[in-house]
C-alpha cells in the first residue's frame, strides 16, 4: 500500500486507486495514482491498494467523500470509462471489476454501507481493460483513458473540497 496525504490537515476526500501494476490493464488504478501524486490539494488523501481491498474501510474512516479508480472487465470497448456517483445510482451489476481477490471495490462499498461506515459521497471510475496477464503492458486505449481520468479526478477533488462538508453542490447529502 502507498499513501500520500499532502498537507497535515485532516483529509476530507480519499482517492483510492486499486489494481496490480504487474498485470497489464489491471494496473490502471496505480497508474492514475502516480499521475495524481503531486497534484492533489491539502484535504485529499491518496492510497494505492493492490491487495487487501477490505482495508479501504479503515482508509475512509472520518472521510467525507471517496473516489475510487479501478479496472473493469471488458463490457464494450477497451478504455471505456464509467463514472458512477453512488448518490445518484448503484454500481451496475454488469460492471465487473477486475479483481484477483475475493473482495473488490463493490464488495467493500456494500459492506461499508451495511455497517454504516461508508463516506457520505462515493464516486467510482471504472476503466474497461482487455488484457490482465502478468507482465503485459497497458492497452493503448486504457492508457489514454487513464490520463483523462486522472484529470477528471483532480478536478472532482477540488470541486468536492470547495463545497461545505456534508453537502453535495450545496445540497445536503
Amino acid at each position: 500500500m502507498k499513501s500520500v496525504d499532502p498537507g497535515n490537515a485532516r483529509p476530507r476526500v480519499l482517492v483510492a486507486a486499486v489494481g496490480n501494476p504487474d498485470r497489464g490493464d489491471d494496473g490502471v488504478g496505480p497508474f492514475v495514482a502516480q499521475k495524481l501524486s503531486d497534484s492533489l490539494p491539502t484535504g485529499a488523501k491518496l492510497v494505492v491498494r493492490s491487495g487487501d481491498i477490505m482495508s479501504l474501510i479503515e482508509d475512509w474512516t472520518g472521510i467525507h467523500a471517496a473516489i475510487f479508480v479501478d479496472a473493469a472487465a471488458p463490457n464494450g470497448a477497451p478504455g471505456r470509462v464509467h463514472r458512477i456517483d453512488l448518490a445518484e445510482e448503484k454500481l451496475p451489476p454488469e460492471l465487473s471489476f477486475s479483481s484477483s481477490h475475493a473482495f473488490g471495490i463493490a464488495e467493500a462499498i456494500e459492506l461499508a454501507c451495511v455497517l454504516d461506515l461508508a463516506p457520505k459521497r462515493i464516486i467510482v471510475y471504472a476503466i474497461e481493460g482487455v488484457c490482465f496477464d502478468a507482465g503485459a503492458p497497458f492497452t493503448p486505449a486504457v492508457l489514454h483513458a487513464a490520463e483523462e481520468v486522472a484529470d477528471c479526478i483532480a478536478g472532482e477533488v477540488c470541486h468536492i473540497l470547495s463545497t461545505p462538508s456534508g453537502t453535495r453542490d450545496g445540497a445536503r447529502v
